[in-house]
């Protein structure tokens, strides 16, 4: 999965419009521009597109954390210059706020089953011997989950819409 990618699915569930994005980037102090917002969503053959960077997604992720949290004591978390899936994975689970059975119920409304343990293979420490890389598929249930359980189906119609 892309940065575009996950930014695009996020924003989607959550509902998010150019200015509340602008004021998640603003939790974390990083200044962000509608234009970049707008280039960072087009489509990837679009002439416009933009690559949303690792450290512009991290940083993203954590105005999250604090926009679903509240702000937390000290100074603002430093973003990550390189992010992978399971980083990624773990900023979305503090920032909802889940525990383990949460996040296995939301990997449930995507139909994607696995155990406590190998869930908490992918929280682990890179260097635990029982660490395991979390793969696209995981998280592309994981953000599918989310939005069946924040932005669920049009009853009226039974549809459904992936974000574009």
């Amino acid at each position: 999965m892309t940065n575009n990618d996950i930014l695009r699915r996020i924003r989607y569930t959550l509902d998010l419009n150019d200015n509340k994005v602008i004021a998640i980037f603003s939790h974390v102090d990083y200044p962000v521009t509608r234009e970049q917002i707008s280039n960072w969503l087009k489509k990837e053959e679009d002439p416009e597109y933009k690559n949303c960077n690792d450290n512009q997604l991290a940083h993203f992720l954590n105005g999250l954390i604090t926009e679903k949290r509240g702000k937390k004591e000290g100074p603002i978390p430093k973003a990550e210059k390189s992010l992978n899936n399971n980083l990624i994975f773990t900023k979305l689970k503090i920032a909802f706020n889940l525990k383990a059975e949460d996040v296995l119920a939301i990997l449930g409304l995507a139909d994607l089953e696995i155990s406590k343990h190998e869930l908490s293979a992918f929280f682990r420490k890179p260097n635990h011997k029982h660490y395991r890389s979390c793969k696209d598929q995981i998280l592309r249930n994981f953000l599918m989950g989310l939005q069946l359980k924040y932005r669920p189906p049009n009853m009226a119609t039974d549809t459904f819409v992936w974000p574009e």
